[in-house]
């Protein structure tokens, strides 16, 4: 996926100018080996900080080396003003993490105290106002660095991206779909772009790109990517038409951002004017890690595109949608385990999914539109959808929001897509989490949260989680254990 930034890791060792320097040299040179085994590419800063001077012949190093996320490792104590400012003037993702100690028979010379500079590190960044990425531990052997650090590419990885994203906009939400709807100020608070524009802005550039000779391309690729699939090949010619106005929109008016993601109105007047539902072409732009998010979604785009940087794997928006009836889960008992009927739903979209995700993904039209715009006929103006059984496997559930109140929550949840006939329509799958119902009243219902949830193909949530934090989204929720009552969970039952 060309549409997500690449991480660039560079690590600097610090060293407090009373405790040996060859420590945190040495260290330093372990974990970048640790890396290496593990293979993880990281420039190794050869400058050592001890004081301000050497913060500025770092800070050449690592920009001569095009590192965009760095790592500041205590090797000792460490100078906790000027690795501080270190991160503060690299002005990109840091992590901090520090060194353990190695052998109990080398805790004199070869003591370095990384454990307790770890804390003045904290207070000194606190009074930076910085927000670096600390691990859960922050301590460990070169091994565990190196296993943190893996961990901080990904975060970085989201951080970087939305530093330079665009969102482009098109149209309000549709009737009744205010849980769409949503203050834009929070996306600037993140470093997010929006540009917003009208149904017709779009409508005029679909228009201009009628017989765009790249078409014929477009419809063979979709062919190829549907095989079997492709029942209704008469709507490919304007689905690609409508993929090129897209990419097209994208090209023109990226300006100072590198990577964008859409949030498009896609009913009911988009039916009626444009002839088709665009899901298709929203499956086939996730897969490449642009999102395209249903009745303009603007958060939900925001959500699915951290989830592909995150991941590095497309992601997917879909409903959190309705129950599995009891039936169907005491028929497939076997393969539910020990999760409950409340730990189970169903997520469902029309058709957005990318193919990679579906059992048979084969082109359909859009039942319940069929029913509003065209009943009793043949489907013609509904037909688009990419609809199929999501394959099962681990998944993670995710949303950022902004609130009302021009505030930052989120959650995240991790658990599978069983392997269940939904026997409905659409891309849809049976999804398990552990107390989905507790988390459903609590945190969706309980903290106003939309119904579209974006989803990842792989348990993600640790990274997810920290890269919210990073943020500075205080809010950050998750589907807790039985034992851990929700803050205004009735603990009377």
């Amino acid at each position: 996926m060309n549409n997500i930034s690449e991480v660039k890791l560079g690590i600097v060792a610090v060293s407090r100018d009373c405790f040996p320097i060859q420590l945190s040299e040495s260290r330093r040179k372990a974990v970048v080996a640790a890396c290496v085994g593990k293979g993880i590419e990281i420039v190794e800063i050869q400058t050592i900080v001890e004081n301000e001077k050497d913060v500025l012949r770092a800070l050449q190093e690592l920009h001569s080396a095009g590192v965009n996320a760095l790592v500041v490792y205590l090797g000792n104590f460490g100078p906790e003003g000027p690795e501080t400012m270190l991160a503060q003037k690299f002005g990109g993702p840091a992590m901090f993490a520090a060194a353990a100690e190695e052998s109990e028979n080398n805790l004199i010379d070869g003591r370095g105290d990384a454990y307790c500079g770890m804390l003045n590190a904290s207070y000194n960044l606190g009074l930076r106002k910085l927000n670096p990425y600390i691990p859960e531990y922050p301590v460990g052997t070169p091994d565990e660095i190196a296993d943190m650090i893996l961990d901080f590419k990904d975060i970085a990885r989201v951080i970087l991206g939305l530093s330079k994203l665009k969102i482009f906009g098109f149209g309000p939400r549709p009737q009744d779909f205010l849980a769409c709807n949503a203050p834009i100020k929070p996306l600037f608070d993140i470093g997010v772009e929006i540009m917003e524009n009208s149904e017709l802005d779009l409508f005029e550039s679909f228009n201009l790109h009628a017989n765009d000779p790249r078409i014929p391309l477009v419809v063979k690729d979709m062919e190829e990517e549907l095989g079997g699939g492709n029942k209704l090949p008469g709507i490919l010619p304007k689905l690609a038409q409508y993929e090129i106005t897209l990419l097209d929109w994208m090209e023109k008016y990226i300006g100072a951002s590198e990577f964008a993601v859409f949030a498009n109105k896609c009913w009911p007047a988009f039916q009626t004017q444009f002839g088709f539902v665009p899901c298709y072409v929203n499956s086939r732009l996730a897969s490449r890690g642009i999102p395209v998010s249903c009745e303009v979604d603007i958060y939900g785009a925001l959500s699915e595109y951290i989830i592909a940087c995150a991941t590095g794997i497309p992601a997917t928006l879909l409903d959190i949608n309705n129950t599995v009836p009891k039936d169907m889960y005491e028929n497939n008992r076997d393969k539910f385990g020990d999760y409950k009927l409340t730990d189970l739903f169903m997520g469902f979209h029309c058709g957005n999914t990318p193919n990679c995700y579906l059992k048979d993904g084969t082109l359909k039209y859009q039942l319940i539109m069929h029913r509003l715009l065209e009943p009793d006929k043949e489907p013609d103006i509904t037909r688009g959808t990419l609809e199929g059984t999501i394959k099962p496997g681990d998944i993670t559930i995710f949303r950022l929001q902004g609130t009302a109140d021009c505030r930052l929550r989120s959650y995240v949840a991790q658990g599978q897509v069983i392997d269940v006939d939904p026997k409905s329509f659409g891309g849809i799958g049976v999804f398990a989490v552990k107390e989905m119902g507790r988390f459903y009243r609590h945190v969706l219902i309980g903290k106003r949260f939309p119904h579209h949830t974006a989803v990842a193909f792989k348990h993600a949530g640790k990274v997810l989680f920290a890269a919210m934090k990073m943020l500075g989204v205080e809010d950050v929720s998750f589907n807790q254990p039985v034992h851990m009552l929700y803050k205004d969970e009735n603990p009377f039952k």
